[in-house]
């Protein structure tokens, strides 16, 4: 299972779990562990590891950091929120509706991407997503591919309530699914979107995630109350980051390789998934994203589809039962509810060179 890939028992028996632990004030301490999963975009976690970068940052500030690879992405999410980690990879939507949906107040640190292109609904033949009306469609549900599909519906004046049904597939079955005759329709992301669309002459790619630039953003969030209690962990996590970035963007061929066999390509196939993935590689860049206009009406959005699919927190009575602060101060969603913030100040002072 991978990043992409949600399930709503999931967040139900987590929100439950956080409800019945409560709040813990977090204390200064000197040990600090993060989790990620594979994907393109968090590769550079590994290799942080990996490379002894990490190990470098977290000297300078006094502290130790422990980056830890779970296989299963919603399971490293899981422990996040059950308090065996201090921070995650994961995805807005998913942050939103797992730890911060179950009451663990939990702040991005790092935007780190987001989906250029990686994600897409691919038809077969010259259909449009006009023609999606009345016929079924294949994705894994309540992921983000789900997501993707309400926003391509929506921009043509449709719903899912205008289709034959969505049909929930595993991502491990859904190239074979779309080579049967009754399948017509695929919601995924890469490496299967490239392979489908290079694999079958007649799949077209009729929505893409290039659609919605910065709606479905890779970050790394972290417990507030922790990185409340210790900034110098925000400093050298960010102060780490940001020096792989570099690495990244000059074309480090000895550290991108190391990620494209981490996450079982090679240089060729790693680069391509990049070129579908608008990565932040200036913590500027990511700065002016966390305090873009257009994030709150994202955030909205995302919200609004989380309730309409059951997995907005523990028994949820509207889309805003949680509250999302943003780097200005503002808030949408339940003011007295806030457990998402967006915290642009530890990117802002990689950018001023202040890490």
């Amino acid at each position: 299972m991978n990043r992409r890939t949600l399930l709503s028992t999931t967040v139900l028996s987590l929100g439950l779990l956080a409800a019945t632990q409560g709040p813990v004030a977090a204390q200064e301490k000197s040990e600090f562990r993060l989790a990620w999963s594979i994907y393109v975009g968090w590769m550079p976690w590994g290799y942080l590891e990996d490379s002894g970068i990490m190990d470098k940052w977290a000297e300078k500030y006094g502290i130790d950091v422990e980056i830890v690879q779970i296989n299963d992405y919603v399971e490293s999410i899981n422990q996040y929120t059950a308090g065996a980690f201090d921070g995650v990879s994961a995805t807005n939507m998913d942050t939103l509706s797992i730890p911060a949906g179950g009451g663990v107040d939990t702040t991005a640190l790092i935007i780190g991407d987001y989906s250029n292109g990686n994600d897409a609904v691919i038809a077969k033949g010259d259909a449009t997503l006009e023609d999606l009306a009345g016929t079924s469609v294949n994705l894994v549900e309540l992921s983000v591919s789900h997501y993707l599909l309400a926003r391509a519906l929506d921009s043509v004046g449709l719903a899912e309530r205008d289709l034959d049904g969505v049909v929930n597939t595993s991502d491990a079955d859904m190239i074979a699914a779309f080579a049967t005759e009754y399948v017509s329709t695929v919601v995924t992301w890469n490496p299967l979107v490239s392979e489908i669309l290079n694999t079958n002459p007649d799949a077209t790619n009729i929505f893409d995630s290039s659609a919605i630039p910065g709606e479905i953003l890779d970050l790394m969030v972290v417990n507030t109350e922790t990185l409340a209690a210790n900034p110098d962990f925000g400093k050298a996590v960010v102060g780490a980051w940001y020096e792989v970035m570099g690495l990244m963007a000059a074309g480090d061929e000895e550290a991108l390789t190391a990620m494209a066999e981490a996450s079982g390509t090679d240089l060729k196939g790693y680069k391509a998934q990049l070129a579908a993935t608008e990565m932040f590689y200036t913590p500027a860049d990511a700065v002016a994203q966390a305090s873009s206009a257009d994030l709150p009406e994202t955030m909205v959005n995302v919200a609004e589809f989380l309730f309409d699919k059951g997995i907005l927190g523990v028994d949820a009575p509207s889309a805003d039962f949680v509250g999302i602060e943003y780097p200005d101060g503002t808030v949408t969603g339940n003011t007295d509810n806030v457990q998402f913030r967006f915290d642009a100040s530890y990117m802002q002072m990689a950018a001023d060179g202040a890490l």
